[in-house]
């Protein structure tokens, strides 16, 4: 299936949702702007296989009547961003094997060239410097970023994430499995959603619980914009291949939140507590019941120590 591509060719109202393409980094980036473009900019990050869409509409409208310049994109190799063309080396467990042991891992490209992509994007926007929030792998960017460019971070906000340490325990046999694709074949649109819907079931956050025809509808318009399994990989092989940011992750020194979930059976609590001892003066905050995503209820909790954060610095 190719990627859709619907993005605006005129610009909307002044702080109306405008969607257009980015050239960053050798590479072109589909982005999302929303808000006063006068505001202080807060540039979201999203993690693993996951599109510019799984940012709730909801939080994006708290942000923009916070009084920000919002801020989205897919990563590279996901959604309407370009697709890198490279095949990956080696077999999934194998790569596993060599990250576990502390050894290279071959990949395409690694985190660092992800932050790299982000700095671009900022550049080619004009803006000197934003507010990041960080989600999974979204999170180990914003890592990068703030240790290695901390005048371009105003302050960092780091949700369900890591430090990528390999002496970190590994999510429950559950999430492998489903990470895996539970054994659900194929690439049509069936077997697609109910793949990912497989997964969401095991990392879900357990209070909260999705409700299914929602979820699968919401998966189901994700896979007609865009089907990316090949980019998934290799975004999943670079993470492999980054291996350990426990240097880089003490070097950072802007404000920093964690928002972490009590019941996250893929990135696990432990992930928060080493993240708050690493990075000086940042302030973890559990959420009860919350799992590997960001449900309804849980909204307000999850953006307002980030507008709390800004408004300090």
């Amino acid at each position: 299936m190719s990627d859709s591509l619907t993005q605006q060719k005129t610009r909307p109202p002044i702080g109306a949702p405008f969607t257009h393409t980015v050239a960053a980094n050798g590479l072109e980036f589909c982005v999302e702007e929303r808000g006063d473009p006068k505001g202080e900019p807060l540039l979201l990050i999203m993690g693993l296989a996951a599109q510019l869409t799984l940012w709730p509409e909801a939080m994006l409208e708290t942000y923009v009547k916070a009084g920000f310049r919002v801020i989205r994109f897919d990563n590279r190799d996901i959604g309407l961003s370009s697709e890198i063309k490279a095949r990956l080396q080696g077999k999934p467990l194998t790569a596993m094997a060599r990250y576990k042991l502390g050894l290279s891992v071959p990949a395409p490209y690694k985190v660092y060239d992800m932050a790299e992509d982000v700095v671009g994007l900022m550049d080619a926007l004009g803006i000197p410097a934003a507010h990041i929030k960080g989600v999974s792998m979204g999170g180990m960017i914003g890592q990068v970023l703030a240790s290695r460019y901390p005048s371009r971070v105003k302050s960092l906000t780091l949700v369900m994430t890591s430090n990528n340490s390999r002496k970190l325990p590994m999510p429950a046999a559950k999430v492998i499995w489903g990470l895996q694709g539970s054994n659900i074949k194929g690439h049509h649109e069936a077997a697609a959603v109910a793949r990912s819907l497989a997964l969401w079931r095991n990392i879900q956050s357990p209070l909260y619980p999705r409700d299914e025809l929602e979820l699968a509808e919401r998966i189901r318009d994700d896979y007609r914009r865009s089907y990316r399994p090949a980019g998934i990989l290799r975004q999943m092989r670079g993470i492999l291949a980054t291996g350990d940011l426990s240097t880089l992750t003490r070097g950072i020194r802007v404000p920093t939140v964690i928002l972490h979930g009590k019941e996250d059976p893929l990135v696990r609590p432990v992930a928060a507590k080493q993240l708050k001892a690493l990075i000086p003066g940042a302030e973890l905050h559990w959420i009860p019941g919350m799992g590997h995503d960001m449900p309804e209820p849980l909204y307000p909790r999850l953006t307002e120590q980030t507008i709390r954060l800004a408004g300090r610095v």
